[in-house]
């Protein structure tokens, strides 16, 4: 029997193959992570901790599912963490206006779609690239936040709203972790079964090519990037439901864990490629970074420091890959 037909030898092709899907490895990684921290750690394998781990990740998860349609497309969005914080107290000042939570949630989600809507014209009408509009949007988002609240945090929130980002289902699963499972559920079909979904893809693999085959790219970067920015509302209403407040300097920074989550679970820094389960494992991997340097007793500011090279380590296999 040649080799090439040996049963063994194809067994193990597949099983190095599977090993280099990233998100089969970024798996590995992240189990990997959890036993060396367990070990620096007595308090870190515990029920409430790994439940903190996944509480906590479904802000940076549902932000990274926003992303991770932005930068399946080949662009990229600075503004999440601006639009998060806007969105928060937008959703606020109804909820103080109004007494109802459902009139808060629903406006806080319509003012992130419509900082999207913001970045997504902006690109299609001036043709400026997704990176300067979006980092104008940081700062005029962060700007509105403050503005429309008077820079105080809103406090004040009733049980109904509190329940979303503290409440249990069937006394169990808690919500913030069901929703996020409900929106990644959502979006892998949508990525895999429509044609919205392969159109993104087509876009980030090339731009021109896509609206020469009679894609309507325009509608698609329009509709991507208003996607991103409910994404980023809707993390924000989780947080503000778990502490009790809308910040208008909440969600500083979160653009970066958003998007190293997004590069960690295998997308590609030029567009076209990308799993979104491997952004939902991404984003597990940064929080239990986040939540490991702070159970050993390592400086929050060591923080921005280790996602940053993660995510330069991220984008430089990537490189690596593609050259081999």
């Amino acid at each position: 029997m040649s080799e090439m037909n040996d049963p063994q030898v194809t067994l193990g092709g597949r099983f190095i193959g599977l090993l280099r899907h990233q998100v089969v490895s970024i798996t590995l990684i992240l189990l990997f992570l959890w036993l060396v921290l367990a070990n620096l750690s007595p308090y870190f394998w515990t029920v409430n901790n790994i439940l903190e781990i996944f509480l906590q990740s479904s802000v940076t998860a549902i932000m990274a599912a926003g992303m991770s349609f932005v930068i399946f497309a080949g662009a990229i969005d600075l503004s999440v963490g601006s639009v998060f914080a806007m969105s928060a107290v937008g959703g606020g000042i109804v909820l103080q206006k109004t007494g109802n939570p459902y009139y808060a949630v629903i406006a806080t989600i319509a003012i992130g779609v419509l900082g999207g809507l913001f970045n997504g014209f902006c690109i299609i009408i001036f043709r400026i690239p997704a990176f300067v509009v979006t980092l104008g949007m940081m700062g005029i988002a962060r700007g509105v936040g403050f503005i429309i609240c008077g820079g105080v945090p809103i406090y004040g929130i009733p049980p109904a709203y509190s329940w979303i980002g503290q409440g249990k289902v069937f006394e169990v699963v808690p919500v913030p972790m069901l929703i996020t499972l409900v929106v990644f559920g959502i979006f892998y079909l949508v990525l895999r079964n429509t044609r919205f979904g392969r159109f993104t893809y087509a876009i980030g693999s090339n731009l021109e090519a896509s609206r020469l085959s009679g894609i309507k790219v325009n509608r698609i970067i329009v509709l991507i990037f208003a996607i991103c920015g409910a994404c980023a509302a809707l993390s924000s209403v989780i947080e503000a439901a778990r502490l009790g407040t809308m910040q208008p300097a909440g969600g500083n920074g979160y653009e970066l864990f958003a998007i190293g989550a997004v590069f960690i679970g295998g997308a590609s820094i030029s567009g076209g490629e990308g799993y979104i389960i491997g952004s939902l494992i991404g984003a597990l991997l940064v929080t239990t970074i986040r939540n490991g340097l702070n159970i050993i007793g390592v400086n929050a500011f060591y923080q921005y420091v280790a996602n940053g090279l993660i995510i330069i380590l991220a984008v430089a296999a990537d490189q690596m890959r593609k050259r081999r």
